[in-house]
This record gives C-alpha cells, sequence and structure tokens, in this order.
C-alpha cells in the first residue's frame, strides 16, 4: 500500500534515556526522552474507584513534551482517574467561563438534593 510505504529517508530518533519501574502493588512509572527533546512521563497506582472491592481501577497521571517543526516546545500535563482524562496546556483550548447564572442554578439545584 503506498500508504504505508517509508517517508523518504526518516533515520530513527535515538532514545537517550529510558527508566521503567513495575511494582507488585500494581503501581508504575516510567519516563523516556530522545534525541529529539521528546519527553514523556507517566506514573500510576490501583485505587478503589466504586464501593465494592472488586471496583479497582488504575490512575495515573503524566506529562509529555515535544518541539514544533517551528521550534516551539509544546508540554501536556494530564490525570486519568475516575473522572476522567484531563489534560491541560498552554496550547489547549479551554472553555468559556461558565454565566453565573448557570453556576448558582447549579448551586441550587445541588442544595436541593437534585444534582
Amino acid at each position: 500500500m503506498a500508504l504505508a510505504a517509508p517517508q523518504g529517508d526518516k533515520k530513527p530518533i535515538e532514545i537517550v534515556s529510558s527508566n521503567s519501574e513495575m511494582n507488585a502493588d500494581g503501581s508504575y512509572s516510567f519516563d523516556f526522552e530522545s534525541a529529539d527533546g521528546t519527553k514523556v512521563s507517566e506514573s500510576g497506582n490501583q485505587k478503589q474507584v466504586g464501593p465494592k472491592p472488586e471496583e479497582i481501577g488504575t490512575v495515573s497521571k503524566g506529562s509529555y513534551s515535544f518541539t514544533t517543526p517551528d521550534g516551539v516546545v509544546l508540554t501536556v500535563n494530564w490525570v486519568a482517574d475516575e473522572n476522567g482524562f484531563q489534560a491541560t496546556g498552554d496550547h489547549l483550548p479551554t472553555p468559556p467561563p461558565m454565566p453565573d447564572h448557570v453556576v448558582k442554578m447549579l448551586a441550587d439545584l445541588k442544595a436541593a438534593g437534585l444534582l
């Protein structure tokens, strides 16, 4: 297939550092850095995520950074837990603030036990 064909003379990017740890309790961490400045770091552990003892999940956090073709370093920090995946970074879009009347309505609903 043309899509799977090699793209010119691209050489593999060297990994300049790499660390990894896996523990018996299910916790882990790893990080690596490549010669092009890309950095990745992640750690996680097992956590009770529901009311039943068997409702255990992995919660993780980490970051990665890379340099764009125009030389800008972008970094993303993230958390993945019982609230889902949440990523932050100065370059990522953010929603506008919630209008005051919506904040008040949600507070009233919560106070009334409806949320």
